[in-house]
């Protein structure tokens, strides 16, 4: 459908009963879902994580369901535990967590929380279309930038450059680091991939905000796709270290559950020539299977064109001077509402 990543609305997993729609219907008369954002009466924030696969044990998610409309997004399946669709649902049904700055003041106020990086988002993007609207994700910066408490971002919307002065804050005292996520630099395949997502040349253009303003910046190859984007991996890493990142990484494609149903589809509606090359090399890298969920390896995958992969990223990585320092965040200067910093300890 024209804007959105997928092309179906798969069935729910934990439903019995589920709509089919009329295939006699002309693809002219099928009607074209518009956003709805619900609200999300969550009573807590921070989520955790004990995956040794992420760099962080704490997540902050302000949006359920995304609308940049990514059709290969490995987030998908929790839409599901909502009791919507992995597919369209998870695109046009937003969940919105109105709450998200009192709720996230209150929790970094607790007496037993210690500060630690958090990331946002663990999820779905904290710079989605609707945070033009909501701006829960500034204002939930403005809570750390406040209390002096690090972050991390990640997200492939220019929409972050909209947040440099609070950034710049938090980046005086060490406190964040922004991850921008670029999975090719062919703006006609982003558009098809990655439908309302910003355009590589505008996250180009956000890196380079952001590192001219002091904030650290690093670049995230998510997902690299074996048969599609994989072969751009070194342009992609000398254009984001050309614009001011300092680190890179980068995500093998996930397809868990119906993401497997839904990212096919995409490829028989935008790239059917290159369909059987795309998953019969990601079973290569798989063990056979289009996914694995081992910790460990569903990162990354395992055999000879993971070894491959992993060997370019690394000398595209030297060649670019990526990844010759890390970036480290400051618990030091954390301060909680009311009290004195971390002398409490």
């Amino acid at each position: 459908m024209p804007g959105r990543g997928a092309g179906v609305n798969p069935v729910n997993r934990f439903d019995r009963l589920h709509v089919v729609a009329d295939p006699d219907c002309p693809p002219e008369e099928q009607p074209n879902p518009r956003t709805q954002f619900l609200i999300d009466g969550t009573e807590s924030l921070l989520t955790k994580n004990d995956s040794p696969d992420v760099g962080f044990t704490y997540g902050l998610n302000a949006y359920r369901g995304c609308e940049h409309g990514c059709a290969y997004c490995f987030a998908r399946p929790y839409h599901e535990y909502l009791g919507f669709s992995s597919g369209l649902d998870f695109e046009t049904k937003i969940m919105v967590k109105l709450r998200a700055p009192e709720l996230l003041r209150h929790e970094l106020s607790r007496p037993q929380w210690r500060p630690q990086p958090i990331a946002m988002s663990g999820a779905t993007d904290c710079y989605q279309p609707a945070e033009r609207q909501f701006r829960l994700t500034r204002r939930c910066l403005e809570v750390c930038a406040e209390l002096r408490h690090p972050i991390f971002i990640l997200t492939k919307n220019a929409l972050v450059t909209r947040d440099l002065d609070v950034l710049s804050e938090l980046a005086r005292h060490q406190c964040v680091g922004v991850h921008l996520s670029v999975t090719t630099l062919d703006p006609d395949l982003a558009g098809k991939l990655e439908p309302r997502a910003s355009r590589p040349a505008a996250r180009l253009r956000a890196i380079r905000e952001l590192s001219s303003a002091g904030i650290p910046v690093s670049v995230l190859i998510a997902p690299v796709i074996p048969g599609l984007n994989d072969h751009e991996v070194p342009a992609l890493l000398a254009a984001a270290a050309e614009a001011g990142a300092r680190r890179a990484g980068y995500v093998l494609l996930r397809l868990p559950f119906a993401v497997k149903e839904i990212f096919t589809r995409w490829l028989d509606d935008h790239e059917p020539t290159k369909k059987a090359r795309v998953l019969d090399r990601l079973r290569q890298f798989s063990g056979g299977s289009l996914y694995r969920s081992e910790w460990g390896k569903r990162m990354t995958g395992e055999g000879i064109f993971a070894d491959q992969l992993r060997q370019m990223f690394d000398v595209s990585c030297r060649r670019a001077g990526l990844n010759q320092e890390p970036i480290t965040l400051a618990t030091s200067h954390f301060r909680r509402p009311g009290g004195d910093q971390l002398d409490l300890f």
